[in-house]
């Protein structure tokens, strides 16, 4: 192979890998690739303070609020604005929590809840 075709191939070649890096990275942006749809939700959500995302996993979004009282010891759910975490006894730093948890429900007894 002639030195000219070496590099026209290797260069085709680079090219072709850029290509496919760029048509199948996960995007990092929460919310670039939302249906027109949901667009009043995620203004909705931003408006009062939330940050709009992915559901992990799921071809679904929404509306994460940071809680006021994150961290703040508790001894059963009514002392928080979202969940009373079981094992560090402090109120979650986000509402919702998604996935599996360890929390002290309503009357203070430990229960596992999942949410999905």
């Amino acid at each position: 192979m002639s030195v000219v075709r070496r590099v026209l191939t290797v260069f085709i070649l680079g090219i072709v890998l850029v290509a496919c890096d760029e048509g199948t990275g996960a995007s990092t942006d929460t919310g670039a690739d939302i249906p027109g749809l949901l667009s009043p939700q995620r203004a909705a959500c931003e408006k009062g303070g939330g940050r709009w995302g992915s559901v992990p996993g799921r071809d679904a979004f929404i509306c994460y609020r940071q809680t006021r009282d994150a961290n703040k010891r508790c001894e059963s759910e009514r002392d928080c604005e979202g969940l009373c975490l079981a094992r560090s006894r402090t109120c979650a730093p986000q509402t919702p929590l998604l996935g599996c948890h360890e929390v002290l429900g309503s009357n203070g007894v430990r229960q596992t809840r999942c949410l999905e």
